[in-house]
């Protein structure tokens, strides 16, 4: 089964989540205290690692509340689940009307109790008419064949038959009187060898299988239930880096061990050595042997394992683990290999970020392969905390590459953003009414939304140098416009930017001479999308006396526009009324009962908005209606972008297309040829 969302009520910060979408990899994005950590809790709590158990009202339902409002059948978490085929084939034997079902609900309140439902699972067809008819034909037939027999018990079996199986108010009571009365029936007939037509015997035996399906189905839908119960993954929840020591008393963990008194660190002790290929007790043997010779071996073979490992999935520096063997002790020892020699440190004295990582990679690598988390939905609170930004995109990619599970993740870091699956992320916030809520689209205040702006902005940057052929534009809002434009226009079959065209968000027109001097520095093809003002012709200026791009490389928005105004910006390709009615909708809270006057004497549109906002004491900032623009792109593209709009972006798509290809004539360094 795989889990494809999930909603929480009534529990810790939560009132309602809303739906949550899941994929495989899950990314819930939220500022500290928003309650991302509730919502792990909560699903955790479906089906533990180390067996279900009932809530406590007392520390898990909300705060605020009355306790006396919270029951044993209070709801805490409905669950959504995709069948796969062996699942599906398995389902059917234990309930053979689960012909259509794809999908399990399982849900679970405060008490012992979980629920399931097949949301797809239609019902027995039963229709009354049918069966009466069908009750009536058999009961005359059984009447004709007294008659020729000249047997009143069949007179006196057929009606018993036809009162019992008419009665057709409700389904079950029908199914058990039914299946007697058929069964008595036969009876009779066998009694004076009678025979029913096989038209008629048909009939009889269609009105018997749908009494016994109808008897039997009560038993085979809670044997189906029971089975999903059983077969719910568990879940695995890690919100502190497990204690794994680098120095172990081999001696004293087998004593504790024999005692069946392990500690957490004995537990990933275990683990270390089922990774490591290590046998405590043959360690042991072999030391009372004073066979030190294979068990130098046993640590030597197990050092390069680990280490083989740690190099593929440790991004970070080479690094090589060595179990040094000492009497009873086993020590983890970690290097950094140089040209000259090998600096080793206990494993407690290493950094917590490679701590971290290296108890991460031991428990789990023990636990999904062939241990007991292999079906596993894995729930981390904030992984990868410690460690190095670069380190937190390894970990991203351990993830995607070394995992077959679920797994969902809370963060608030950048470098934990999956960028690449961006539909994977979800958003967390929290407000005093509402409690925490996620949404499936970004969207939140701007400390929710930082890391995925920052995440987004570093993924830019470092995917620079991929497009051997740039567009830089002023800010990330022309960038999100143009890209979803062009995408549109492609679906359409219409002129779009060229497909190998980067387009470089510059961070502002101030900067755009920095990036400029950055791309052209790798010897890149560079043009330059400016807004129409006087301070974008400054900037030009300045990139031509720099000698960093030429005259024919820098389009200036107006230029699409069959008669230039002499200012513009990207919004302005734009149809006015649709904008303004992102604005409206987009700040609809802070203009409640306000009325926004707009200067037509104001050229650029949304230099205009802002005037009329600032008028009103509200700061513009174009994120807002651009996301909203975003949006509606999504769903409703045509009413966001009429005919006339669109007109103009192929004009500017054209004029930087022609630009591209006359760079792309030229010998590949900016001033040559």
């Amino acid at each position: 089964m795989r889990l494809e969302s999930f909603r929480v009520w009534n529990y810790r910060s939560i009132n309602d989540s809303g739906e949550i979408a899941v994929s495989r990899i899950t990314s819930l994005l939220g500022r500290n205290e928003s309650g991302k950590s509730n919502l792990l809790r909560a699903l955790h709590s479906l089906n533990p690692i180390d067996g279900f158990e009932p809530l406590k009202p007392i520390k898990d339902f909300p705060r605020h509340r009355r306790l006396e409002e919270c029951k044993e059948d209070t709801p805490v978490l409905s669950t959504t689940w995709i069948l796969d085929d062996d699942d599906k084939e398995t389902l059917l034997e234990k309930l053979p009307r689960a012909t259509e079902i794809f999908k399990v609900i399982i849900d679970r309140s405060y008490g012992i109790n979980r629920t399931v439902s097949f949301p797809e699972l239609k019902s027995i067809h039963f229709d009354d008419a049918l069966i009466k008819n069908k009750v009536k034909k058999v009961a005359a037939a059984v009447r004709a064949a007294a008659q020729k027999h000249e047997n009143t018990s069949l007179d006196t079996a057929a009606d018993a038959f036809e009162a019992a199986a008419s009665v057709t108010t409700v389904c079950e009571t029908w199914a058990t009187q039914a299946a007697v009365a058929a069964k008595s029936l036969r009876t009779a007939l066998a009694g004076v060898d009678a025979e029913l037509t096989d038209k008629q015997e048909e009939m009889l035996s269609e009105l018997e299988d749908l009494a016994n399906s109808i008897a039997s189905d009560k038993d085979a839908l809670q044997n189906a239930k029971s089975w999903v119960i059983s077969s719910i993954p568990k879940f695995i929840y890690l919100e502190e880096y497990p204690e794994l020591k680098g120095y172990q008393d081999i001696s004293t963990f087998l004593q504790r061990k024999s005692q069946n008194q392990k500690n957490e660190a004995d537990k990933n002790f275990e683990k270390l050595c089922k990774v490591a290929g290590l046998n405590p007790e043959r360690l042991q043997e072999h030391l009372s042997q004073n066979d030190h010779e294979t068990r130098n071996q046993l640590a030597n073979r197990a050092s390069a394992v680990v280490t083989a490992e740690i190099k593929r999935l440790w991004k970070d520096r080479p690094l090589k683990i060595r179990f040094n063997l000492d009497a009873q002790h086993l020590e983890t020892i970690i290097s950094d290999p140089t040209s000259t020699y090998d600096v080793e440190v206990n494993l407690n004295e290493r950094s917590r970020g490679f701590q971290w990582f290296f108890a991460f990679y031991i428990t789990f690598s023990a636990d999904t392969d062939g241990g007991r988390a292999e079906n596993a939905v894995l729930l981390l609170d904030e992984p990868g905390l410690y460690l190095h930004a670069r380190s937190q995109s390894d970990l991203l990619r351990h993830f995607e590459d070394d995992f077959s599970n679920q797994i969902i993740y809370t963060t608030h870091s950048p470098f934990m953003v999956p960028t690449h699956a961006l539909d994977s992320v979800r958003t967390v916030n929290i407000a005093e009414d509402t409690g925490t809520t996620v949404t499936n689209d970004p969207a939140g205040d701007a400390r929710t939304l930082f890391p995925l702006q920052a995440a987004l902005g570093y993924d830019l940057a470092q995917s620079l140098f991929i497009g051997h052929n740039n567009l830089v534009v002023e800010g990330v809002t022309d960038f999100w416009i143009l890209s979803a434009v062009s995408a549109y226009l492609s679906e359409k079959g219409r002129t779009t930017l060229h497909p190998e065209l980067t387009l470089t968000p510059a961070g502002g027109a101030q900067k755009v001479s920095y990036m400029v001097a950055l791309l052209t520095s790798e010897s890149l093809n560079v043009l330059v999308l400016l807004d129409t003002e006087r301070d974008s012709k400054t900037t030009k200026e300045e990139l031509l006396k720099a000698k960093l791009i030429r005259d024919q490389n820098v389009v200036f928005v107006s230029e699409a526009f069959v008669s230039p105004p002499k200012e513009a910006d990207i919004e302005d390709l734009m149809d006015t009324a649709v904008y303004e009615s992102l604005v409206q909708e987009s700040y609809r809270t802070e203009l409640n009962g306000k009325t926004l006057q707009l200067n037509a004497n104001i050229p650029r549109l949304a230099k205009r908005i802002e005037s009329g906002l600032s008028e009103l004491g509200i700061p513009f900032h174009k994120t807002r209606p651009t996301r909203l623009f975003l949006k509606k792109m999504a769903s409703e593209p045509e009413n966001v972008l009429p005919e006339q709009s669109l007109e103009k972006f192929e004009a500017l798509f054209a004029l930087i297309n022609e630009r591209l290809d006359k760079q792309l004539v030229r010998v590949s360094k900016p001033f040559e040829g």
